[in-house]
């Protein structure tokens, strides 16, 4: 686990894992706050969890568990619990918020903000994050057409956290489906040579393939 005295430095280097992984899930019918919300408590969690020892990068560990906890949204309804202390921590969130913006004469940052509220950064990008009001996705002109409102997303970012996310799937296949996919797709070898380097019929490690690549879509997109 990585130290406490650390954790806050470690969750505010990473906050822009969660806005990346939120932006895979745009327009898929949950509110961008709640997906980001999620996306920090799966943050947390990634800090309090991590084992450095393990050989892992922070972000390799961090992603999976940042989508886990976006993903769960879906399952349970999409709506993120607030308990009362949040919610009260977050009226003085937006209290201070707008105190210091005035003071400083710009947004202030999570670590300024925490200081502030005398809490941890965690905490505080959650409260934040609790005090946002509903984004409308779609809006109203005044003939009544409607225009959709996109979120920006930054294709790059969507692309890093998909390629940590196979990696760290990758990592978890057994060690015979790890090889026959970094030969097919790493190497770049046909279904016979990695059949003959494996001791598999062709017909064999093509079934095998495609079977590993359904599951770690399935994976992937929850």
């Amino acid at each position: 686990m990585i130290a406490c005295e650390q954790r806050n430095i470690v969750v505010c280097e990473n906050i822009g894992l969660v806005h990346a992984c939120a932006k895979r899930f745009h327009g898929r019918g949950i509110e961008y706050d709640d997906l980001y919300q999620a996306g920090c408590v799966g943050l947390i969690k990634a800090v309090d969890g991590f084992e450095a020892q393990r050989g892992l990068k922070f972000s390799t560990y961090a992603v999976p568990v940042i989508l886990g906890e976006i993903k769960r949204l879906f399952r349970e309804g999409g709506t993120v619990k607030i308990s009362r202390s949040l919610k009260e921590l977050s009226l003085r969130a937006t209290r201070e918020r707008e105190r210091l913006a005035k003071a400083l004469g710009r947004e202030p940052s999570i670590e300024e903000l925490a200081e502030a509220l005398q809490v941890d950064a965690a905490l505080a990008a959650q409260a934040v994050t609790a005090s946002l009001p509903p984004l409308s996705l779609t809006r109203r002109g005044e003939e009544e057409d409607t225009e959709q409102i996109d979120l920006p997303i930054d294709s790059p970012e969507a692309a890093i956290t998909d390629r940590l996310a196979l990696r760290q799937l990758l990592d978890e296949l057994e060690e015979r489906d790890r090889r026959l996919i970094e030969l097919r797709y790493g190497a770049r070898r046909t279904q016979q040579a990695t059949a003959a380097q494996l001791g598999m019929t062709q017909v064999q490690v093509s079934r095998r393939e495609r079977a590993i690549l359904l599951s770690l879509r399935e994976k992937l997109i929850g």
